[in-house]
């Protein structure tokens, strides 16, 4: 709600005012900051909302606790990504969430309805090693490791005999690995490209 010294922006070492429901036994914190809400192309439904990775804060001592105000806390940032801004969320420091090692394996699942429909970037175009958002995930089977295949929708072309527009089948274009699933949602890492991807391309079982 506030930095030191009326500052409006934190960095690393300043002490943040921080106003909610603290447990006692929670010590250090994500910092957070809400970005957008992630929708599913084709029914339209909500999966989520991204939240970016701001830094962390640890607890000071209890006593720090603003004079009158027991919901009032004094936290001091200890690792940024970004500066810490008024307004930005806190969620208690989980550790072990994501595994270091990973391995690789095909869906146990028939993968449908698929795609890629979000970039870490914030841009459409997307590479070998960029981190994508899924629209599938736990409820649909999808688990860590899972191996998808990319593929582009093929060109709608005109039949130069019959005049009529052909469509031609999917192009695979690279290969991504889930390493973080949510409920309806999940997160991939793009291993291979062999040509542009785009938001909007196609995952499907290797």
């Amino acid at each position: 709600i506030a930095g030191d010294a009326g500052r409006i922006i934190s960095a690393l070492g300043d002490r943040i005012f921080v106003r909610g429901s603290l447990e006692p036994e929670d010590k250090a914190f994500n910092i957070l900051r809400q970005g957008d809400v992630i929708a599913d192309p084709v029914t339209g439904e909500v999966l989520g909302v991204i939240a970016s990775d701001i830094g962390s804060a640890s607890r000071l001592s209890m006593d720090s606790q603003a004079a009158g105000n027991a919901d009032v806390e004094e936290l001091e940032v200890t690792r940024m990504a970004e500066e810490v801004r008024i307004g930005d969320r806190l969620l208690p420091l989980e550790e072990g969430v994501l595994d270091a090692y990973f391995q690789p394996k095909a869906p146990s699942v028939a993968v449908e309805g698929a795609y890629m429909i979000g970039v870490a970037s914030g841009v459409t175009q997307i590479g070998q090693m960029n981190i994508v958002t899924v629209n599938r995930g736990d409820r649909e089977g999808l688990e860590v490791g899972d191996v998808l295949a990319i593929y582009q929708t093929g060109q709608v072309v005109e039949d130069p005999v019959t005049r009529e527009m052909v469509a031609l089948p999917d192009v695979r274009a690279g290969v991504l690995m889930i390493f973080a699933v949510y409920e309806k949602a999940s997160f991939g890492l793009v291993l291979t490209a062999s040509r542009p991807l785009a938001v909007g391309d196609k995952l499907k079982n290797p």
